[in-house]
Parts: C-alpha cells; structure tokens; sequence
C-alpha cells in the first residue's frame, strides 16, 4: 500500500479503526535466530527455549493476514540490543495524532526499544512527541484508548505511578484525559500481566475481557462507557483467549489455537481471521494486539 507525501502517515487514539499501517518486529529481526540471545528464554519468562523457524513461520502468516485486511506492514530493521521480547513490538511506542510517544519498558531488557522504535519512526515521517523517563515506566501494553480524548493506563509492575504521571502531563495539553487502573498482582513482579491481558477492544462498543481478573472500578468504568462485554472462554484463558487485534469493520485477528474463543466470537458477529500461535505467541505470553504496533487507522 502506497502513500502520497500529503497524506497522514500516523495517528492514534482508536484501538478500533480499520488498521492501515502497522509496525511489527519479526524473530528474525528480534533475533530468535541467534543462539546467544535465544539461550536467556528462561530469564524473559518464555516457556520453553524458542522455535525461530516455526516462529519466523507464524510471524509471516500474521503479517500476510495484515495485509489481506488491507494494512501497509512495516519492518523494524534488527539491532544489536533488542531482545527475544522486541517481537512483541506494541509495548515500546505510543502512536497518538500529534506524534510517537516513545516508552520505557518495565522490564530492564526492553528499555532499548524504544530509542529504536523512535528513530525507525523518525524515517517514517512520524515525529516524537515524548518520551517516557526515569523514574517512570511505562509500556503500550498497559494503555487502552476508550475513546479518542480518553486513555485508560493500567497501574502495575510494567507501567508505575510515575510513568502514568508523565503521561498525563504530556497529554493533557492535548486534551487527553489520563485515567489510572490498578492491575491484580497475577503471577507477581515476575510475570507479564498488561492491561490488554484482561481487555482488547473488538469495535467502539464491545470489550472483550477477563471479568474475574479485572478491578471493581474498571468494570464499572466500562459499563459507564457503554461498552458490551463479552467474557473469555476460560479455558483459553493461558492461551491468551483475551488477545484479539481489532482490524475495523467487525473483522479480528486473533490466535487459531483459541477455536471455542473464536467461535465465540464469530457467534457475536465479528468476521474473525487467525494465525498458528503456538511458537509466536503463547510462548513468550503475546498475540496479535501484541504483535504489532498500530501506526495508523482510517
């Protein structure tokens, strides 16, 4: 997909729009394929040490699913310190209509993502707003987009009171209302629990959610919004049953090996497209909405 000079090349504040332009950072670039960094899976919490052949597979059927949707993939280029986590490429980066806010993850080994997700950016004509910086943390995976002027920042081991702070400093100028949602303590500090674990918007009315594992206030919050829930199907729920990329237009990408999940959703009228996951996703604990790193919707 083609774009003209004049044309918008990045915006943000819709997790629901048709998707038009997506970044993503393949294994290859991650380096799964390199034996030194494919040896500290136990350390990042994988499940077991990496498949990069079945893994480069999958990621390609995801990325030809994209496409097939109608968006633009584009490549982080590999560097020397990412990490078997920079596949999971929505956490590093924020795209916002005024620009890319560049993040800094709560697990020590991604903090080089976002330097690299800003630069790459910069050559795509998308500028730096902001960027997140110490003490604060904070990564995308945390961030939920309720409406265009509101954005919904889950409060846990990844993004810290701090790293939400900035945020809202930096966009209330914008007119962006930052709102804080506190997050269970799961697995502990070790495990990996994002907002968009128990959330993923599927279009501007209906949420998919893991209900027991959400807070009072959140669920209250969203029922005021408006929003239609519709829960997991629990015994997927350790095969990422809540991760689901809205594509727009009632269409979703989400993992083939979730098929009561699915169908679920296919039974509540959404077109949904699916890729293996196994190797991609469930083994490092990120799907489809972790995957890719919107940089525009239409």
């Amino acid at each position: 997909m083609s774009h003209s000079a004049t044309e918008i090349h990045f915006n943000g504040h819709s997790m629901v729009s048709p998707l038009d332009r997506v970044l993503v950072c393949s294994p290859h670039s991650a380096g799964w394929n390199q034996r030194e960094r494919a040896a500290r899976w136990r350390e990042l919490g994988f499940h077991h040490a990496p498949d990069f052949v079945q893994a480069q597979a999958q990621h390609d059927a995801m990325c030809r699913e994209l496409e097939a949707a109608g968006a633009e993939v584009i490549e982080l280029p590999p560097a020397a310190d990412l990490s078997l986590d920079a596949v999971y490429a929505h956490d590093a980066s924020l795209a916002t209509d005024f620009g890319l806010i560049v993040l800094r993850p709560g697990k020590a080994n991604r903090e080089p993502e976002g330097r690299h997700h800003g630069s790459f950016c910069l050559r795509l004509a998308i500028p730096t707003l902001a960027k997140i910086v110490a003490p604060g943390t904070a990564e995308a995976g945390d961030m939920v987009w309720l409406d265009a002027k509101t954005l919904l920042i889950g409060h846990g081991y990844r993004t810290n009171a701090a790293g939400i702070a900035q945020m809202g400093a930096l966009l209330a100028p914008k007119g962006i209302e930052v709102l804080s949602a506190p997050l269970p303590y799961s697995r502990g500090p070790s495990a990996c629990l994002h907002l968009m674990s128990l959330i993923s918007l599927l279009d501007e009315q209906t949420a998919l959610v893991d209900l027991p594992w959400l807070a009072v206030e959140t669920v209250e919050l969203l029922k005021a919004r408006g929003f239609h829930l519709i829960e997991i199907d629990y015994s997927e729920r350790d095969t990422l049953a809540c991760n689901a990329l809205a594509l727009g237009k009632k269409r979703l990408l989400a993992i083939e090996e979730n098929h009561r999940m699915n169908n679920r959703l296919r039974g509540a009228g959404f077109d949904v497209r699916t890729f293996p996951g196994n190797e991609l996703s469930i083994n490092g604990g990120g799907g489809p909405t972790c995957l890719t790193r919107p940089l525009l919707r239409r």
